[in-house]
């Protein structure tokens, strides 16, 4: 994992993005993951990245996140439900 402010591979620098709000739509061919934040005293989402891909990559990270929350609990405990 790379950290905040490390360059990407093709050198330019990454910038990391705040989400608590997500969607996800998809269709015969893609999936389509939206993040963004979202506040309740603005009662409005707001789009930060969407990223679209192929419904095999849509799973193989679905595999690599529940694996990441796996590690995360085994360090930390528990992540409560909301």
């Amino acid at each position: 994992m790379r950290k905040r402010g490390e360059a990407s591979a093709d050198g330019r620098q990454l910038e990391g993005q705040y989400a608590n709000w997500f969607k996800v739509g998809f269709n015969a061919y893609e999936f389509v993951i939206d993040f963004g934040q979202y506040y309740q005293e603005n009662d409005e989402e707001k789009l930060c990245i969407r990223i679209v891909t192929s419904p095999a990559y849509a799973k193989r990270f679905l595999k690599v996140f529940e694996k990441s929350i796996e590690e995360y609990q085994a360090k930390y405990g528990i992540i409560p439900e909301e």
